[in-house]
């Protein structure tokens, strides 16, 4: 009832209002504020329908006050509760019921989910952030790297409560390139060009090294260098080294398989040589303790009869000598006459063997003539010796 009604001042002895007037009145506005006519108005004497309106109205609003705390939580998802903001439950996939807001409320968190900031660039390489990408070397070179990050929420309360930002791609983003700007900064820009594979592996373990550091809640699954490149104006001499590095490399390759072919046949060679050195020790051992074993029985013969052993031994000598050579030689104290001597036949058998000779045999009719004169010559030595004997 306001305070501007005409029958507030005509109350009996200035008392109080009426309170069940009050009640009536405040329902036939809350039901012309739903729709509803408000019907006539109920005796003074009764109160109760306007009463039980507002009690089914009450438990309405409570039901759906408490309704408004049910919750679902996916497979893929983990539910954070916070009570005034404070962490009070973390719920497990299924449906769930908290105390209704503002008592209590829910963050639903992915912790399942891969989830990928850019560094460098947005989108594609050609949208290119030269201020996130420019970046200087080891050996005080500019170089442009573009790099992504991927990581998956594995503790969602430290996640909800580390992440100061609010924005975990910013948050992810802000140390990615902290990090990468310090193990650029310790490496050369060779290595950075062309080994950007480790640079990466050497990132991103020092980007979960800073967010475990800070107690993020993130773990990082795989750092992706998109492009490598040097700025716009030393292009072309950055090219040219790579091409400079491509036939280095090329040689290189060409070397070792020309290594590859040649060491197996050098150590080929080497062991034949090794096998070859062995054999020919062994057989000269053999033949030195044969010479020793023979020298030591004929020391034993020579013992027994020493004048027929040193003449066995002269002649055995002499066959040897003689055996080389085509001359011929004819005792005078022996006083035989020698009738017929064939020094073509014995010149023939103490000459090599003609199927070794490289060269060819020279016809017959060419060395007939040569052996008469030599016939001659020693017919006219012998009749020379016979004549002169006593």
């Amino acid at each position: 009832m306001a305070w501007n009604e005409p029958d507030w001042g005509r109350r009996s002895s200035g008392g109080p209002p009426d309170l069940d007037e009050l009640w009536r009145n405040f329902n036939a506005k809350l039901s012309r504020m739903f729709g509803g006519k408000g019907g006539p108005q109920p005796p003074a004497g009764s109160s109760g329908s306007g009463f039980n309106g507002g009690v089914f109205l009450i438990g309405l609003v409570l039901l759906i006050w408490l309704g408004s705390g049910f919750y679902i939580v996916n497979a893929r998802e983990r539910g954070v509760v916070l009570r005034f903001g404070k962490f009070v439950e973390l719920t497990m996939p299924g449906p769930r019921w908290h105390l209704p807001y503002p008592i209590e409320t829910v963050e639903i968190v992915d912790v399942e989910g891969n989830r990928i900031t850019e560094i460098g660039y947005r989108q594609n390489v050609q949208n290119k952030q030269p201020h996130e990408a420019t970046m200087l070397t080891g050996d005080k070179s500019i170089v442009n790297v573009m790099f992504a990050v991927q990581y998956r929420v594995t503790d969602p309360q430290l996640f909800l409560f580390r992440n100061y930002i609010g924005d975990d791609q910013a948050y992810v983003r802000q140390i990615a390139e902290s990090a990468m700007r310090e193990v650029v900064g310790k490496t050369k820009i060779d290595s950075v060009l062309y080994e950007s594979t480790q640079v990466a592996n050497k990132a991103g373990e020092l980007i979960q090294q800073m967010l475990d550091r800070y107690q993020s809640g993130i773990t990082v699954q795989n750092v992706t260098i998109s492009q490598v490149q040097p700025p716009e104006q030393v292009q072309a001499a950055f090219d040219d080294a790579n091409r400079a590095d491509q036939d280095r490399k090329r040689m290189r390759s060409e070397g070792e398989a020309y290594a590859n072919d040649v060491i197996p046949k050098a150590k080929g060679t080497a062991a034949r040589l090794l096998q070859e050195a062995e054999g020919y020790r062994q057989s000269v051992i053999a033949k030195a303790e044969g010479d020793a074993a023979r020298f030591r029985a004929l020391v034993a013969e020579y013992n027994k009869a020493p004048a027929v052993t040193r003449d066995r031994l002269y002649l055995e000598a002499m066959q040897q000598i003689f055996s080389n050579t085509t001359k011929v030689v004819v005792d005078q104290r022996s006083g035989g006459s020698l009738l017929y001597l064939p020094l073509d036949k014995l010149i023939q058998g103490n000459a090599p063997d003609v199927s070794s000779a490289p060269a060819a045999k020279p016809p017959v009719a060419e060395a007939t003539p040569k052996r008469e004169p030599e016939e001659n010559r020693m017919r006219e030595l012998l009749r020379n010796r016979e004549g002169r004997q006593p």
